[in-house]
């Protein structure tokens, strides 16, 4: 069980989720572009294919020219320091690309033979979970820090052991940020629902 205490966020911190193709990173640039302030891009997806280049360039054409780019595939912290230094509004897209970056980065494509290995894996992202968030707690409170995950949890249980132990991670890890996050948008569809303010209505 995760013991951490985290440290109060006083920067504004949106948290963005969705499927593919639901619109999440079109919301979270529409919020930087309407924001009028300057932006830094957090970019953690790598060129490992064809495929993937082609979705990187995709990104790129969409994006304002005045944004600065940060590129980094797996020390979050230090990204979010950078683009601080740079911006008033710091756009990540996306936390879902970064887990399968470190993931692999673990050495561990086979799970099948013990189930010790997975529950060091969640152990340890917990670990990294902790310490991008202090980094966000670090941040003046004039900043804003958009963050892009996918929610992975609603489709067919993967076949393959690494592909639940990542579902499982990335499940985990939504849920810490969401927790931290002041506000959080689920978009469905192209259109945004405030699941916080959903949760204030149903407490109330």
């Amino acid at each position: 069980m995760d013991t951490h205490e985290e440290k109060v966020i006083t920067a504004q911190f949106i948290l963005l989720l969705g499927g593919a193709r639901s619109g999440k990173s079109s919301f979270a640039e529409r919020l930087a572009t309407q924001s009028g302030r300057s932006v830094a891009y957090i970019a953690t997806a790598q060129a490992s294919d064809a495929d993937m280049l082609q979705r990187i360039q995709l990104h790129q054409s969409t994006r304002p020219a005045h944004w600065q780019t940060i590129e980094e595939p797996l020390q979050l912290a230090n990204a979010v320091q950078r683009a601080a230094s740079v911006a008033d509004v710091l756009l990540l897209d996306c936390m879902t690309t970064w887990l399968g970056n470190w993931l692999l980065a673990q050495g561990e494509h086979d799970l099948e033979a013990s189930s010790l290995r997975s529950a060091h894996l969640y152990a340890r992202v917990q670990a990294e979970a902790h310490s991008f968030l202090a980094s966000i707690a670090a941040l003046p409170s004039t900043k804003t820090l958009l963050v892009v995950s996918n929610e992975v949890g609603l489709g067919i249980v993967p076949a393959y052991p690494l592909g639940r132990v990542y579902r499982d991670l990335l499940g985990l890890l939504n849920q810490r940020l969401a927790a931290a996050a002041q506000r959080v948008y689920l978009l469905v569809a192209g259109l945004p629902v405030d699941l916080k303010k959903l949760q204030e209505e149903i407490l109330i």
